[in-house]
Order: structure tokens, then sequence, then C-alpha cells
């Protein structure tokens, strides 16, 4: 069964990165209040990002994964900048030794 990771604007700016089976369903929780302490704080919620995955536990390794970038590398990804996702990984101490 096939998962979803997706990524959500808050109404503070802040991005939330989650997964689901039902990406339509989990964002509607979200939106009511009712999917996760973080976004029930900062309603409104947007869907501004989702990939499908062949499985759950991929959507799930890949929110792990992703949770754990920079503001700038998730924006990277949800504008489609894909190109700049290796230079915004570096570190920053890397980026000021070039």
């Amino acid at each position: 069964m096939a998962g979803y990771l997706y990524i959500l604007e808050c109404a503070d700016g802040s991005l939330y990165v989650g997964s689901a089976r039902n990406v339509e369903q989990r964002v509607e929780q979200h939106a009511s209040g009712h999917g996760a302490r973080y976004t029930s704080t900062r309603l409104p919620v947007r869907l501004v990002y989702y990939l499908e995955c062949e499985s759950i536990s991929d959507a799930y390794a890949l929110e792990k994964r992703v949770q754990k970038w920079s503001r700038a590398k998730r924006l990277a990804l949800v504008n489609g900048n894909l190109d700049d996702l290796p230079r915004l990984a570096r570190k920053q101490w890397d980026s000021k030794s070039e």
C-alpha cells in the first residue's frame, strides 16, 4: 500500500512534515485541529507539498529525514528546486570555507 510524505505550511509560516496513507484525509484532520498538537496551535494550515512513496514505511522513513532538514532545504523541496538540495545540505562552516 502506498504512503505519502507531505509538508504543511502553518499560519505562522512554519513547515510541518508528516506521512500518511491518505494524504487528503490527514490534511483534513490537521485543518480541523485534530491532526497533531503542533499544527493544532498554528491553524490554518495549507498543503504545500506531497510525494507518493511505494509504502507507508518508505514515507515514514523519508519524513524522519526531511524533519532534520533546514527550513531553506525544505523550501527548496516545496518549490521544486531539487538542484539546490546538495548545496543546502552542506554545513554552515563548509560554505564559509569556499
